[in-house]
């Protein structure tokens, strides 16, 4: 079977590492690719957010199957256009990811169908904004409405904050993303993510895991696309997992209900608080990181599970995973998520990859003259499987530590929360907070 997974990160490297264990003969293709997939797949350079780009290339290489791997073309349609010309896909169309694309459009959505979630306000001017922020005051949540890498939500403890998170975002520091503001109430609780296969009938929940946003050891710092995650979760007990799977079912009536059908990944971002898990967002594909640790722990197939879904008969499919933990560390270009540098050489990968159950997952990377050089500012995810989460830890910064380029930053407290200690893990060590440009 002739496979195209669109997209170029860790999560892409992660899907077509898992297509490839599959007992299925497959010709796998990744556009555009990085320096881990051009090892075990063919790279193809497109724009990944073009749908015609695309949809040409697909033809143009006889694709079956399609799997769409990052946001930013699914809320462009790709998977529509896809469809349209008669390829098989995975992953939602345009429509059903508005679920991600837009945050005022989830959180009406949420409200709507009793979702449990924070309470907030949506503006389109930064006047009503700021006398809103007056009536609810501090701390408090500022999102920006559309998609920006994970990167347009501040927690705004002090006002000066929230003033500034809320004039970024109407300045145009995310393009048309901050051309609306979703200002929440900030919730209290560890943070979790559960994901869910779904053929817009049937939902298979798949694993928790818990990953770590801001950028500096101690959730300190600006919010990233992700530094680090683990699964199981320990503060996901079984009363709190079925309250977030029933949330995920609920979630998926209220979209046939609206007329939507969501073929693909819901994921739901979780606060565990008080009164129970609350929704702080929902994604309409695999995590990132969170894929880099939840398809190493499925035993099942995943070319199976994704065509089943596709053709809408997930409920033949049972999901079976590895009783093992996983913990991945990320790996960032000094800078991140501000500016930083690319084109840096990478050492050390494959003596990382020697660790026992490690593997390195190539995100912000290529490939020249047969050198790794980083390419993007999450760099690589160093996962690690073990039979606890204490090994997986241990594993995995040490295969971090094994690694060196120019500037490399990376959290020392990934699996902190979950082992109950807030010491970085035994010989890691990174960059101060101070050195790092914000």
């Amino acid at each position: 079977m002739r496979i195209l997974v669109v997209g170029g990160g860790g999560r892409e490297h992660a899907i077509v590492e898992a297509l490839a264990r599959s007992s299925t003969d497959t010709d796998i293709f990744c556009a555009p690719g990085n320096g881990g997939t051009a090892q075990i797949a063919q790279n193809v350079a497109l724009d990944p957010e073009n749908p015609m780009d695309i949809l040409l290339k697909a033809e143009e290489l006889g694709i079956e199957f399609a799997v769409i791997g990052p946001e930013v073309p699914l809320v462009a349609g790709v998977a529509d256009r896809l469809d349209d010309a008669g390829i098989r896909v995975f992953g939602p169309g345009m429509e059903a990811a508005r679920l991600e694309g837009s945050k005022q459009f989830a959180k009406d959505f949420m409200v709507r169908y009793g979702i449990p979630t924070a309470r907030y306000g949506a503006f389109t001017d930064e006047a009503s904004a700021l006398e809103y922020l007056d009536d609810v005051g501090v701390p408090i949540v500022v999102k920006a409405d559309g998609l920006a890498a994970g990167k347009g939500v501040t927690v705004a403890r002090e006002r000066e904050e929230a003033d500034r998170a809320i004039r970024e975002c109407f300045d145009g520091r995310f393009g048309m993303a901050g051309a609306t503001v979703v200002i929440e109430e900030m919730l209290v609780g560890q943070e979790a993510t559960l994901l869910a296969f779904t053929d817009g009938q049937t939902i298979l929940p798949m694993v928790p895991a818990q990953d770590h946003k801001p950028a500096l050891d101690g959730d300190l710092g600006p919010n990233t696309g992700g530094m680090g995650v683990y699964s199981p979760v320990p503060a996901v007990d079984a009363d709190t997992l079925a309250e977030m799977q029933a949330v995920l079912v609920r979630t998926m009536q209220g979209l046939r209900q609206d007329g939507v059908h969501f073929k693909g990944i819901l994921y739901g971002g979780f606060i565990l608080t008080e009164d129970g898990p609350k929704v702080l967002e929902y994604n309409a594909r695999f995590g990132d990181p969170e894929a880099q640790v939840i398809l190493p722990r499925l035993e099942t197939d995943l070319l199976e599970v994704l065509l089943a879904a596709a053709d809408e008969r997930l409920s033949e499919v049972d999901l079976t995973w590895k009783p093992d933990a996983a913990l991945s560390v990320v790996m960032a270009s000094g800078g991140y998520p501000g500016s930083y540098e690319t084109g840096i050489p990478i050492e050390g990968i494959a003596d990382a990859a020697a660790v026992p159950g490690v593997t390195v997952y190539q995100a912000g990377t290529r490939v020249e003259d047969g050198a790794v050089l980083t390419a993007g500012g999450r760099v690589l995810d160093v996962t690690a499987l073990a039979p606890t989460l204490a090994e997986a830890r241990d594993r995995a910064y040490e295969a971090v530590d094994r690694i060196s380029f120019e500037g490399a930053h990376y959290r020392t407290d990934i699996g902190a929360k979950a082992l109950g200690d807030a010491a970085p893990a035994a010989g890691a060590s990174s960059v101060a907070p101070e050195e790092m440009t914000r």
